[in-house]
């Protein structure tokens, strides 16, 4: 039997082609494959090409595929779901597929028994949980306008907007004064200021929230202080999903840590912040940060929907094959 998983992200998106020995044939990476971001047809399009750069190096056609599942950001809601099903059997001949969002691949890859908590902190943000009787639940996901307070993008414009302040002496000085503008070709943050100003750029660049992690181990106390208040909200956001979910009463209750600034990055001041945060509700929590990446979740689901167990067999032949495919 052959199956896929595909992983689309707000950056890029990864599909893998296994079989049901739990080896993996193939692998292809493209663009972003987050509809919220570029679009339903552009984002399907690079879930399309991904899917087809797997099938290519595997040496399989479509049709031989037994199920494909899809872990798609930004596949929030059901009317996320209704925008993306046609284009998704427009675009691809498929025998048999499922879409979730990408919070279900993340808590996957992270929890043996597929319960739990699961955070994700890539380019943007969202959490989500799932209990023992199969009851999931959302917090957040929706960008800043409705309450999200974490992710790259947001902690990109947190840098520049307190950067901004720094210079203008409204608040103490930080090294983010000199490295942001450095970072970005500009002699200056004056003349940064006014290129932005002037060209109305309304988004800081996602490099910056790198320019963040970069600047917090030099010592920065601004940026420190971002990672950590990220951290903090990261934490509330999962004692939200405990507290809504139920059915973790006297659980080591595990929050499974995914996408690039939780599970590549692992500021030790935003996980200390995070886990102080959760722990202050539920003692009992514990952090887990998956050595597979999410797309291996789409994986396993698969295996699930097919009726295929996950040995643990299987999940080393994963690491060993294709623990390097983020």
């Amino acid at each position: 039997m052959y199956f896929a998983g595909v992983d689309g992200g707000g950056s890029k998106t990864i599909a893998i082609i296994a079989d049901h020995y739990g080896k993996v044939l193939g692998s292809a990476v493209t663009g972003c494959g987050n509809h919220q971001i570029i679009g339903v047809q552009a984002a399907v399009l690079n879930i399309r090409g991904a899917l087809f750069g797997a099938l290519a190096q595997a040496g399989i056609a479509m049709d031989q595929l037994d199920f494909v599942q899809f872990g798609l950001a930004g596949a929030d809601r059901s009317i996320d779901m209704d925008r993306l099903s046609p284009e998704i059997s427009r675009q691809l001949d498929l025998r048999s597929w499922n879409m979730v969002c990408d919070t279900l691949e993340g808590l996957r890859v992270g929890s043996r028994d597929n319960t739990g908590v699961v955070l994700v902190c890539g380019s943007n943000t969202n959490a989500a949980g799932r209990n023992r009787l199969g009851q999931t639940v959302q917090v957040g996901g929706f960008d800043t306008l409705f309450g999200d307070r974490a992710g790259g993008f947001y902690l990109a414009a947190q840098a520049l907007g307190r950067a901004v302040r720094c210079w203008e002496g409204r608040e103490p000085y930080s090294d983010l004064v000199e490295r942001i503008p450095l970072r970005l070709g500009f002699t200056s943050f004056r003349e940064m200021l006014n290129r932005y100003l002037d060209d109305e750029i309304t988004a800081a660049p996602l490099e910056l929230s790198l320019i963040v992690h970069e600047s917090a181990d030099s010592g920065d106390w601004l940026s420190r202080q971002l990672l950590a208040d990220m951290g903090r909200e990261l934490g509330i956001s999962a004692s939200a999903v405990i507290r809504k979910l139920g059915g973790f009463e006297e659980e080591a209750v595990p929050v499974i840590l995914t996408g690039s600034i939780l599970q590549s990055g692992r500021n030790p001041l935003l996980l200390d912040a995070l886990l102080q945060e959760v722990k202050a509700e539920h003692p009992l929590c514990t952090l887990v940060i998956p050595e597979l990446p999410p797309v291996f979740g789409a994986v396993m689901l698969a295996m699930d929907r097919l009726g295929l167990p996950v040995t643990p067999a299987m999940i080393e032949n994963f690491k060993r094959d294709g623990g390097n495919r983020k």
